[in-house]
């Protein structure tokens, strides 16, 4: 291949797809980078040295399509048919990202806020029901090297693993969604070492870099709070234009400090979140000069009749106006059956009803569903390598390819923009998105949680993160019909 100077990168690899019939689902994605604007300086802040034999633009749109060819690293892209267009060592790639100076939230927001302006002018757009979502998922680790390597509770597992956390920010309008943000980090733990014996510490990698450069800060929220790193994320996005009518976490995240931020916001925009119910609940809320527990509340709107039954989400609900951290909040209170446990939601919308709340907070699994899908597809948390810039930029290309995915797919569901995933391998390609989701799955949910006892959430958490659970609730279902 020419030097980087002379060769117009994208433009040949888009014609090696139109010219190939077995192609067409990479033709339409490059169709979307082709138009996304791309400079060297913007993206990296820095432009390709002269000598250099690809640009830093040739080597970030290739590590882009690594999926679609199935490579899975850099280790594996001598033996693919990506090779033959860009022929170069897997070195040029591990340089590229190991590069501490590329600001790689800068470069994420840059392109996203062009996807997301796709989507917005889309007819079917809907506003009012765009949200950010807040959740984090766990990065398993084999490597003991790995820089800033720690040990992290994981709810899948039940365990403490060898890994970190990734604390995401997302975007959804109900059809599409895309991955505004993320933060690496640890947790500290009692002793304060992250899980990890001195023996474990010494051996992990380090390197001394510029105090200046943007990798820097990443290395500064490894172990930062995820409710300081939340409101970092969410100020981020409204500072980067991003308009969203709700925050949508779940119950860690309920907490005074983020409530009062977001009612705090110049912005419209109000938070919606599960919250903790526990017997043994230690949170209080301020209702009618008192403050009681969710518990105690429970038990004082049952003893005034409030409790009420909706046929459609087949569950009983009730629903309290009380203050919590001086913010004016209203809670939900729903079960599935008389037997079952009540389980909470707190909004800062007063006028929020509940069928609308319940509606809303469903769009938070959208990000379960991209942490399902990305890590199944896209290789989401499975860079090995030790430096910590690596990490950075393998779970920002991650992002940028769920992205682009996303909004190929939104096009091709809604403007049959060609016959997209026609003739691509479904294992390395299709994504589902939530069309799926929130259609019939959801009625199973209800159907499931309703005839269980259980709580829609454990349901989907089953359903996205525990597959192999679900043969578990069919046997229960077996022995109630049994019964």
């Amino acid at each position: 291949m020419p030097v980087h100077k002379v060769t117009n990168f994208l433009s040949e690899i888009s014609a090696f797809f139109k010219n190939n019939d077995a192609h067409k689902a990479m033709y339409s994605i490059m169709d979307v980078i082709k138009w996304l604007k791309m400079s060297e300086t913007h993206l990296f802040g820095m432009k390709s040295k002269r000598n250099n034999v690809y640009s830093l633009l040739q080597v970030f749109h290739t590590l882009l399509l690594f999926p679609c060819f199935m490579v899975r690293n850099p280790y594996n892209y001598g033996s693919s048919s990506l090779s033959h267009l860009m022929d170069c060592k897997k070195d040029v790639f591990y340089r590229f990202m190991n590069n501490p100076s590329i600001d790689w939230r800068k470069l994420l927001y840059h392109l996203n806020l062009q996807l997301w302006s796709k989507i917005r002018v889309r007819s079917e757009h809907r506003s009012e029901s765009t949200c950010l979502i807040v959740d984090d998922t766990d990065y398993p680790k084999t490597g003991r090297c790995i820089e800033n390597i720690g040990r992290v509770h994981s709810h899948v597992h039940n365990r403490c693993i060898l890994g970190f956390k990734a604390l995401f920010l997302a975007i959804t309008d109900g059809k599409s969604q895309l991955i505004l943000d993320f933060a690496l980090l640890g947790e500290k733990g009692k002793k304060g070492n992250f899980g990890m014996s001195d023996k474990e510490l010494k051996q992990r990698f380090t390197k001394d870099r510029d105090v200046e450069n943007s990798l820097q800060e990443r290395i500064r929220e490894y172990s930062n709070k995820k409710t300081d790193l939340m409101i970092e994320m969410i100020t981020r996005a409204i500072k980067k234009g991003i308009k969203f009518r709700y925050v949508l976490a779940d119950s860690w995240f309920a907490n005074k400090d983020i409530i009062r931020f977001i009612h705090s916001r110049h912005v419209k925009c109000d938070y919606l979140g599960m919250i903790k119910v526990g017997e043994k609940g230690k949170t209080t809320y301020h209702f009618e000069r008192k403050e009681l527990t969710a518990p105690a509340l429970i038990k004082l709107l049952i003893k005034r009749d409030q409790k009420k039954y909706s046929r459609k989400l087949r569950c009983y609900y009730m629903t309290a106006d009380v203050t919590f951290g001086n913010v004016p909040v209203r809670l939900f209170f729903v079960k599935r059956s008389k037997a079952g446990a009540w389980n909470g939601l707190i909004t800062t919308n007063m006028g929020l009803d509940f069928f609308e709340a319940y509606r809303l907070y469903s769009q938070r699994w959208a990000l379960e569903v991209i942490f399902k899908e990305s890590k199944g597809l896209l290789g989401l948390g499975k860079c090995q390598a030790n430096n910590f810039a690596s990490q950075i930029a393998a779970t920002s290309l991650t992002a940028l390819q769920y992205n682009i995915l996303s909004v190929v797919k939104r096009f091709e569901a809604y403007e049959t923009m060609g016959k997209l995933f026609e003739n691509a391998s479904k294992d390395s390609l299709e994504l589902s998105i939530t069309e799926r989701l929130w259609g019939a799955l959801q009625e199973i949910v209800i159907a499931i949680a309703s005839l269980l006892g259980l709580a829609d959430e454990q349901i989907y958490d089953v359903i996205i993160n525990k597959s192999e659970e679900m043969n578990h609730i069919c046997d229960i279902y077996k022995l109630k019909l049994a019964g």
